[in-house]
């Protein structure tokens, strides 16, 4: 079956997340001290603050599940699933915090909230989708 395109543009936002943290622990271990280590707290929930190695494996976990998306493999359609749960579950948290004054960040973590549910529910409803991922 060939792939969907809305599976190549997931796990081309997974293997984005993935480059970003690799380059935050490669750039962390070159010249460290430059900048802070919670820049990757969005997607490394909650291991940011130990070094330089969580983000590099992190992102290198990041990759292994964009790579298992875009070859159609059933476990990191879970995978991908349960770190889009997770990510809700982290956000809400800030969401909360910005809500008392609706700036930007209010808009913004609403907004990653709301794509990585939309991601989720397709992984997980879509008859399509499970389709494609299913393999006799």
């Amino acid at each position: 079956m060939e792939r969907p395109a809305s599976v190549t543009v997931i796990a081309a936002l997974f293997f984005l997340v993935a480059g970003y943290l690799v380059a935050i622990g490669i750039l962390e271990v070159v010249a460290p001290g430059t900048f802070s280590m919670a820049l990757g707290a969005g997607v490394t929930y909650g291991r940011e603050l130990t070094g330089p190695q969580t983000a590099l494996s992190v992102g290198a976990g990041w990759a292994l599940v964009g790579w298992g998306l875009y070859r159609l493999r059933n476990w990191a359609r879970w995978c991908a699933i349960v770190l889009m749960v997770i990510g809700v579950a982290g956000s809400v948290p800030a969401v909360s915090a910005a809500a008392r004054d609706l700036t930007w960040r209010f808009f913004f973590y609403g907004a990653q909230i709301m794509v990585r549910v939309v991601i989720a529910w397709y992984l997980a409803a879509s008859p399509e989708l499970i389709e494609a991922f299913v393999r006799e």
